[in-house]
């Protein structure tokens, strides 16, 4: 019982250290006139907008946070594969 207590604080000391490695992972996206900073924890830490981007802003700013997005997953397993081989992460980086 104790060595399963042991594993269930070494998976969160694990979850601890990723969750801040990531928070270190900073992914910039430029898309149609807009700016937008964010880390690999999916925390949103600045957004600019061109007047450009402002006519069709709805769309453009979908757009942005989408592919953000996408970059900061492939951040993340990258990260992960990084700290240790977990099963799986090779095909998401493909």
């Amino acid at each position: 019982m104790f060595n399963k207590l042991k594993q269930i604080k070494d998976l969160r000391n694990q979850a601890k250290t990723m969750q801040n490695a990531l928070a270190e992972e900073i992914i910039n996206v430029n898309h149609k006139g807009i700016a937008l900073k964010i880390n690999g924890n999916m925390e949103v830490l600045s957004i600019s907008i061109s007047e450009q981007a402002k006519n069709n802003l709805e769309s453009n700013l979908k757009d942005c946070f989408n592919e953000a997005i996408k970059k900061t997953q492939i951040a993340m397993a990258k990260k992960m594969q990084s700290m240790g081989n977990m099963p799986g992460l090779s095909d998401l980086l493909k």
